[in-house]
């Protein structure tokens, strides 16, 4: 028997995707689709790709509409979802894509987001690696899931492995990202625009300020930084979908390129969804467009004494929508890969 599924926020980009994943998973069974001001139309009017859902006609996002599945996936802003959460049973599958519980710190909450904190769930990113372990642990059997944000995932999963293994400092870490402008939403804004991106590349949040930045940090805590220090700063690109993350760090030193390389490798060597690439390879935004990988390229710069990560996920897929649906997997019991696929669209 299926699980009953609920997806609010459906006509957005966050939750197209997740119906499109939703779609060929062979043990949920997708009976509601939620908007705001969509509702009313046909699911297929607004995401007209989701040709199989086609029987779907959007409802308005209340508790009642929600109520009664066996799980329920959030794709709403921040302040959205947390308002909603306290209205559904304790017995239901609650799996937030937005950031209203996230972080465990409500000053990092007051700073970075301001309004209600609706308080840290079990924050959903199966393979990060964490002291002792990995974060699948904590994921099964939990019934309230944080989805993570598309970059700070994309930049722990970069540098958590160092960080465990002790071969990178945990201050003076960098990242810089260029990213789709789907990881912002679906929303008009004028950044956004085509005619504002294409032919330029437009950096934002500079300097410290971006949201992701304590969600980052605080992965790295789980991993063993008693302090992280990070520079983050994305660059909004003209591809539709994607990140590509290049972020560094000192080594400890004495450290060498081979005790480098073999900390990320053994952090993901038997996962099926995080890939190492060989030395001198690394990976394309091109390489993991549709799927529900992350491809992590590394190489040792001697010169400086530290070590460059490069790091490809489609933020919808494995940075939002699939590592939903992979932690929500593990939650049910289900085989961890149900319904994903590791394989991208090219060309």
């Amino acid at each position: 028997m299926a699980f009953s599924v609920a997806v609010a926020g459906a006509s957005g980009y966050a939750g197209g995707e997740l119906l499109r994943l939703l779609a060929g998973h062979p043990d949920f069974e997708v009976r509601t689709v939620t908007a705001h001001s969509n509702a009313g139309q046909r699911l297929i009017d607004v995401q007209p790709h989701l040709r199989s859902l086609a029987h779907l006609t959007l409802v308005d996002t209340t508790p009642e509409t929600l109520a009664g599945h066996d799980v329920v996936f959030l794709a709403l802003p921040h302040g959205a979802s947390g308002a909603l959460t306290g209205h559904l049973s304790v017995d239901t599958l609650v799996v937030d894509c937005g950031a209203d519980h996230r972080l465990e710190s409500e000053a990092d909450w007051a700073e970075f987001y301001g309004g209600d904190y609706f308080g840290a769930w079990t924050y959903g990113v199966p393979e990060l690696p964490v002291a002792g372990g990995t974060q699948r642990s904590r994921l099964a059997g939990s019934r309230r899931i944080a989805a993570p944000g598309c970059n700070a995932s994309t930049v722990a999963l970069a540098l958590a492995p160092g960080i465990r293994a002790g071969v990178i400092e945990p201050e003076d870490l960098v990242a810089v990202l260029a990213v789709g402008p789907s990881g912002a939403g679906k929303s008009l804004k004028l950044p956004n625009l085509a005619g504002e991106i294409l032919g330029s590349a437009n950096p934002y949040a500079v300097g410290g300020v971006h949201r992701h930045i304590p969600e980052i940090q605080q992965s790295l805590r789980w991993a063993g930084a008693a302090h992280a220090t990070i520079s983050f700063t994305p660059v909004i690109v003209p591809m539709s979908r994607g990140i590509l993350c290049t972020a560094t760090a000192r080594l400890v030193p004495g450290t060498s390129a081979a005790a480098v390389r073999s900390a990320w490798e053994q952090a993901y060597a038997d996962e099926p969804f995080v890939h190492v690439l060989p030395e001198g390879r690394f990976p394309r935004t091109s390489d993991v467009l549709g799927a529900n990988t992350a491809l992590i390229g590394l190489a040792v710069d001697e010169a400086v004494g530290r070590v460059v990560t490069i790091t490809a996920v489609d933020n919808l897929t494995k940075g939002t929508a699939g590592a939903a649906i992979q932690s929500a997997n593990l939650a049910l019991g289900l085989p961890e890969t149900t319904g994903l696929c590791t394989n991208g669209v090219a060309p």
